[in-house]
């Protein structure tokens, strides 16, 4: 099946094509977790043109004259005050329509105004509640947007953003050199650990830290262009949960008692979600789950949620006039008492 691009983009590109591996794949497994749910998902999923672009404002160049021609198009704020710890300092605006802007260029010297995300990759973010002062680990920070959007919230302390594979290191580094002031630059770092490693290198350094895990990505595996690949992906899909809970168990050593730790995916699918946790949360005694089924009332104006059977994981499936997500995410604490 071909599909429309985005009007938006200038060029005319050839269309997106479907990979049938995948979407073979995820109709087997999603229709049973999802339910009836999976048919607006996967019409979502497969249509381009229903995707919409939330903007993610820069309070370090703020563009005001942009924020009143939003407010002219039609845009409006997510959230509009209503989460108890949402920051005055983060400006995120959501069109009702699939209408993309245009991303800046990135020039040596200027920041850039405005970043293009999927409105439901704040929910992680959000839910650290971060504060002035406080130490943050984002554990797998490429592409950046989460990082960025972390010092919108506010200024930590010490923020240390690690991405293991090279070449998503450097479009880190690019994110935060067009976006953030050379001042805070100075109080973050970049590393290229193995997450798994984190823990040891750094234990018990952290008031919050953000595990932004590999997943099997939804949205960009159906439109895998080469099908051996797709299949090799789809066979390897099950050994991400292993990595995923590794890289957890490191987290968990490198956050300070009494801190707090999100784990979030781009992912459906159960196995990488809600069994992950359930098994972090049965192999720790000093790990409690914390009820963000507030986040979820609050949101539902913007976001559909699938339900997860957990009070500390939510989950947001693409919806037609909604259609962000897939996201994934769940809130930890460390106990004082080990």
């Amino acid at each position: 099946m071909v599909l429309t691009l985005l009007k938006a983009k200038p060029e005319r590109k050839l269309a997106k094509q479907i990979c049938k591996v995948v979407l073979d794949h995820f109709e087997k497994q999603y229709s049973k977790e999802l339910g009836d749910a999976w048919n607006t998902v996967r019409d979502i999923l497969t249509s381009p043109s229903c995707w919409q672009y939330a903007v993610l404002l820069n309070r370090f160049n703020y563009p005001f004259e942009l924020e009143k021609d939003l407010h002219l198009k039609g845009y409006h704020s997510l959230f509009q005050g209503s989460l108890p710890y949402y920051p005055k300092s983060m400006k995120c605006y959501l069109s009702r329509t699939p209408h993309r802007m245009p991303s800046e260029r990135h020039q040596i010297g200027n920041l850039k105004k405005y970043y293009l995300l999927n409105a439901a990759s704040l929910l992680p973010v959000l839910a650290l509640e971060l504060r002035d002062g406080e130490k943050v680990l984002d554990l797998c920070a490429a592409p950046g947007g989460k990082s960025l959007a972390l010092l919108q919230c506010a200024y930590p302390g010490y923020l240390h953003c690690n991405e293991y594979d090279s070449l998503r290191l450097r479009w880190l580094r690019q994110t935060l050199e067009s976006f953030i002031p050379q001042p805070l630059v100075n109080v973050i770092k970049v590393s290229e650990l193995d997450g798994r490693e984190m823990g040891d290198a750094q234990p018990e350094t952290f008031d919050k830290v953000l595990v932004d895990a590999p997943c099997s990505n939804d949205r960009s595996w159906l439109f895998s262009s080469d099908s051996q690949k797709a299949a090799c992906r789809i066979s390897q899909r099950r050994n991400l949960p292993l990595l995923q809970i590794e890289l957890l168990r490191s987290a968990i050593k490198a956050l300070r008692p009494g801190g707090l730790l999100v784990y979030s995916t781009c992912t459906l699918s159960k196995a990488e979600n809600q069994d992950v946790i359930s098994e972090v949360l049965n192999s720790y005694s000093d790990i409690m789950p914390v009820d963000i089924k507030e986040m979820a009332r609050t949101c539902s104006q913007d976001f559909t949620f699938a339900p997860t059977g957990q009070e500390c994981g939510l989950l947001v499936i693409p919806d037609k006039g909604k259609a962000w997500g897939p996201m994934y995410v769940a809130k930890l604490k460390k106990s004082w008492t080990t």
